[in-house]
């Protein structure tokens, strides 16, 4: 295995060459060839001459005049480097990783892999479109060889760039979850990459000496154990090594590889001693009466004129009383600290508003005179001002369907158009007959107030919720307390009818779902295959950009860490929008499985495909994933008779967009692609919660008994890429369509669906057995 940073002959890391690597790689190369012959030729170096080879730098600036789209020489760097890795060019030193540098050297292995094997029947065109595929393809693998080779970088080697790259690698890693900040960076200064190509390598023994700490980055390992045998199977994302470190104890059990191509993330003792040592150096903890109140860890910044560093505290625990306290001590008036905005959006979890209304820090200074008390006690109250006016700006709305906070804060504000909790909803509830009673209630109705709404009720009765298979979930009887927010279950004209509620008695046998929640029987495409793709999409943007505005970015914190926890809390916008999601997705599966005609199922797909293509130059996410997701739905992928009739072209773009839902290395394409937009763009809601939900499952709200503030701001700083998408305003002037702007839009608003996978594979087999 591949075990040193050392640039010594090793086999490529990746042994198992990819045809459509290959593929890429020949036209690549015969572009080269064909329009700058003269890039490979013999070199002169230190006396010695290298025969029929390029200069790294010669291929980065090759490759940037070709491909238009890169941004950066980095970017170029990671494709060479993706041709590297497969062998399929070679240092002439043999060294594994690519360098953009005038006297770095590198042959193509043109008769080992048969990079001269070009068809010649092929026209210009043909060659072209295949060349940007597979410049397509190297661009989408760069990346991650990138990211590779960093970490085969001597760790003293990496620069300040690497060490980033690497650290934001880490906040997704699953091992790595419960780490703080300076653990994280000072890991990435340290792990060294490890590989082994064949399973069944022993990686360490049972009683051998504990010499290093491991995370899976690629592949799995077994865990054995004497006498027990197999005990577990490891991913990626997890460790294992740790306990025999911090115990100065022999490895309690053997790592065998359990498939080939293993890469690990690897710590050595010394440096994981040296990082616990600097961790427990560089934390402050203040206490009183014996007890830790507050802990802060020290960090280095430099200073904002750029001249030295300075040290700077970070809140990583501590009472809600005295985490408020050290910012309000610590905050300047004339800059937006990103602390105290970590602490406002999460401060529910962990200090209802009713602690926090009071402002209860209401420091004196020990000593001084009293001009200085006086001052003291001016600049306390313009930051606690400050912050309450913060607070007061991010809730806005919600403040004023809070009692507590009304009766301490007296403020009018005009009426938004997201959901607040007073916002009355039509409600449709059926009984077991499908005849139904209609309410006008609020969004966050109780299911007791649910029951004592129905007229004369009479005996026990039971709420629940029904879905389009007749599954149920009960709500709980009438003296249920359980708030449930019924905007999206049974509101009256609801777009997307797949749940309703039925008021029932408690004892009840089977109950059908209304005809209407188990979708459409007929396709929609005789209404919109008079709309081009452009405005369809266009309007998708438009619609999900007002549900994306009125949701509350507190609303991902309580929907995260549970809405029950949080009294009168409405999630009812975020769950809008989530359903959403949903609603694209089969719509897109429902129109190809009700179209019974072969050539019109095929424009279809191509049609889906078009309305992906523009919603992804419209920076919609959201939807472009939901359609991309409803084309892979099983029931539409196995038409092959109808993907067969799909232009060439159109399934190429459709591959290209496949690899950005490649969900290896914790949705990487995904997070490289997003990387790159500016705001507004609507991001994809589902993975956005998956992260927040990784990082709330992954660690405690507290620790010792203190508030885990560096959970919290991990929080935040996920719930601020919502802020950051929405930071600038969305021109809807550039999407809108061009004629019937009115019909589409309430097409778009009034999907049908069907949602049951079950009936949608049936449908798809009646059509193509």
């Amino acid at each position: 295995g591949e075990r040193e940073c050392s640039s010594s002959l090793i086999n490529p890391v990746n042994i198992f060459l990819s045809d459509r690597i290959l593929k890429a790689a020949r036209v690549v190369y015969s572009a080269l060839k064909e329009r700058n012959p003269d890039l490979i030729r013999d070199r002169k170096h230190h006396l010695k001459t290298y025969r029929q080879c390029c200069s790294g730098k010669d291929l980065v600036d090759w490759l940037m005049k070709l491909n238009k789209c890169l941004q950066s020489r980095s970017q170029a760097v990671g494709m060479w480097q993706v041709l590297v890795d497969e062998g399929i060019i070679v240092h002439v030193k043999q060294e594994l990783n690519f360098h953009d540098k005038d006297t770095q050297f590198y042959r193509f292995l043109d008769s080992e892999f048969g990079l001269n094997h070009l068809t010649n029947e092929k026209d210009k065109d043909q060659l072209d479109e295949e060349l940007q595929e597979g410049l397509s393809l190297l661009l989408q693998m760069g990346p991650d060889a990138l990211l590779t080779m960093i970490l085969r970088k001597c760790p003293s080697q990496r620069s300040a760039e690497d060490l980033e790259v690497i650290y934001e690698e880490l906040l997704h890693v699953k091992a790595a979850a419960h780490l703080s900040t300076s653990v994280r960076k000072e890991l990435a200064a340290v792990l060294v990459f490890e590989s082994h190509a064949k399973a069944g390598t022993v990686l360490f023994s049972q009683g051998d000496k504990g010499t290093s700490w491991y995370i899976i980055w690629k592949g799995s390992v077994n865990v054995i154990t004497h006498g027990k045998g197999l005990v577990t199977t490891l991913h990626e994302g997890e460790d294992f090594g740790q306990l025999a470190l911090v115990n100065d104890a022999p490895r309690a059990a053997t790592i065998i590889l359990r498939e080939d191509n293993c890469h690990f993330l690897r710590v050595d003792k010394q440096d994981f001693i040296r990082i616990l040592k600097d961790v427990e150096a560089n934390t402050v903890r203040l206490e009183e009466h014996g007890k830790a109140v507050l802990v802060l860890e020290k960090a280095e910044s430099t200073n904002q004129g750029g001249t030295g560093n300075i040290s700077k505290y970070t809140v990583m625990s501590g009472t809600p009383e005295k985490i408020l306290e050290h910012l309000l001590e610590t905050v300047k008036l004339d800059t937006n600290d990103p602390c105290v905005s970590d602490f406002l959006l999460t401060h529910r979890v962990f200090m209802p508003s009713s602690q926090l209304c009071p402002c209860t820090y209401h420091a004196e200074p020990s000593e001084g005179s009293e001009l200085e008390k006086a001052a003291y006690a001016l600049n306390t109250k313009q930051k606690t001002v400050k912050l309450i006016g913060q607070w007061v700006a991010l809730f806005s709305q919600m403040i004023k369907d809070d009692p507590i906070i009304v009766s301490i804060l007296c403020f009018n504000a005009k009426m938004s158009s997201p959901m607040s909790l007073c916002f009355l909803v039509l409600y449709e509830i059926f009984r077991p007959d499908h005849s139904s009673v209609t309410l006008m209630l609020p969004v966050n109705t109780s299911v007791q107030e649910v029951m004592s709404s129905l007229v004369n009720p009479g005996g026990d009765h039971v709420l629940v919720k029904m879905n389009s298979m007749g599954g149920g979930w009960l709500f709980m009887s009438s003296g249920s307390n359980l708030k449930i927010q019924l905007y999206r279950i049974c509101n009256k004209g609801s777009a997307w009818p797949i749940h309703r509620l039925y008021w029932l008695c408690s004892i009840y046998g089977d109950t059908m779902p209304l005809k209407e929640q188990q979708g459409p029987d007929q396709s929609t495409m005789d209404t919109w295959e008079q709309m081009c793709p452009k405005e369809i999409a266009s309007q998708l943007t438009n619609y999900d950009w007002e549900l994306f505005t009125a949701m509350h970015e507190v609303e991902l914190v309580y929907y995260i860490f549970g809405r029950h926890k949080f009294p009168g809390a409405t999630t009812a916008n975020l769950e809008r929008f989530v359903h959403r999601f949903n609603e694209v997705q089969y719509w897109v599966v429902t129109e190809v499985c009700l179209c019974t005609d072969l050539v019109k199922r095929a424009i279809l797909l191509k049609k889906f495909i078009k309305i992906a293509v523009v919603l992804k130059e419209q920076k919609n996410l959201n939807s472009f994933f939901a359609v991309m997701f409803g084309l892979s739905n099983s029931a539409v992928q196995r038409l092959y008779k109808t993907w067969e009739r799909v232009p060439s072209k159109t399934k190429r773009v459709y591959c290209a967009y496949e690899r950005l839902m490649d969900p290896s290395r914790n949705h990487r394409a995904y997070r490289l692609a997003v990387a790159k937009l500016s705001p507004p763009y609507i991001p994809f809601m589902p993975l956005l919660l998956k992260d927040m939900t990784f990082i709330h499952e992954g660690n405690k709200n507290y620790t010792d008994k203190l508030v885990n503030f560096e959970k919290m701001r991990l929080i935040a700083k996920t719930v601020k890429i919502v802020r950051g998408c929405r930071s600038t305003p969305y021109d809807s002037e550039q999407s809108l369509p061009l004629r019937n702007p009115s019909n589409i839009r309430h097409y778009v608003q009034n999907f049908e669906v069907i949602d049951n996978q079950h009936k949608l594979t049936q449908l798809s087999r009646a059509m193509e057995r």
